[in-house]
């Protein structure tokens, strides 16, 4: 019988590999994607980017609700706000005061022999929940701009294939 999680055998062997169940698997179309942009200046460096652009996260939406990731200082912060179905999410962050860019859908993961080589931080991160076909960015306001130029030419998928013709 094989072992889910990575548990260790009954009869002592190493652990089998991990797999995904098919619970995990979502169907193409199955979950949208929307950057957030803003944020004010709670570290010193930060006041080097542009003012409204100094912070970016994630919401993603799925058939089950909502989930915002939020990369902050130091630590990712992930939650499932409890909302009622059918909740407007960019809504409410847009009556907040951000800025969101979306709906996505997230591309394949990264697909390659070395790992990238770029610094935590929240462009890293949204990038990441993006999937392969990303546009490169450094700033929150790179990507904005990035991403509402792929919005602009009415391409919504981001995959290496037709992100930017």
């Amino acid at each position: 019988m094989e072992q889910e999680h990575g548990a260790a055998s009954p009869q002592g062997g190493a652990a089998s590999p991990l797999r995904a169940s098919p619970r995990h698997v979502l169907a193409d179309d199955a979950q949208r994607v929307w950057i957030g942009f803003g944020g004010r200046a709670d570290r010193g460096w930060l006041r080097l980017l542009r003012p409204g652009f100094r912070h970016c996260f994630a919401a993603i939406e799925d058939a089950q609700g909502w989930t915002v990731v939020e990369p902050l200082s130091g630590r990712l912060l992930v939650s499932r706000p409890v909302l009622v179905p059918g909740f407007d999410l960019p809504a409410f962050y847009r009556r907040a005061g951000l800025r969101l860019v979306g709906p996505f859908r997230p591309g394949a993961p990264h697909a390659g022999l070395l790992p990238a080589f770029a610094p935590y931080s929240c462009v890293a991160v949204c990038r990441a929940v993006l999937g392969q076909g990303a546009p490169f960015a450094i700033t929150p306001r790179g990507l904005f701009m990035a991403l509402s130029k792929s919005i602009a030419t009415k391409e919504k998928v981001l995959d290496e294939r037709n992100l930017f013709p």
